[in-house]
């Protein structure tokens, strides 16, 4: 039979080593995790602190943009019944005083053809 003592030592090196890489394994794992948790408290810790009150603002913000918005569409929509309404009247002053003019012109044609002729 041969002789198995030389390989024990190495064998013995070869388990420490092993057993070294599975605890430093779950070391980094257990400080993995911690820097994960301490990172989520400060995100959710940020968030409380900063982002949910500029947040409330924009919202409040964008409220009034909606109502402001909301308003000037509504008085537009006036403004342009207003004008609608507007052209229509004087269009129709306009059409009124262009048959006035044209029947004063006629008049004046027919007064000043009937005296050349007189």
């Amino acid at each position: 039979m041969t002789d198995v003592q030389p390989l024990v030592t190495p064998l013995w090196i070869m388990a420490g080593v092993g057993i070294f890489e599975t605890l430093l394994l779950i070391a980094i794992g257990i400080g993995g995790y911690r820097m994960y948790m301490r990172l989520m408290t400060l995100a959710n810790d940020l968030e409380t602190r900063h982002v949910a009150p500029v947040r409330e603002k924009v919202d409040l913000i964008l409220g009034d943009v909606r109502s402001v918005t909301s308003r000037v569409a509504y008085q537009t929509d006036r403004v342009d019944e207003t004008a609608a309404r507007v052209r229509a009247g004087v269009h129709d002053k306009v059409t009124q005083a262009a048959g006035v003019i044209r029947g004063v012109r006629a008049v004046i044609a027919a007064l000043l053809h009937s005296q050349s002729h007189a």
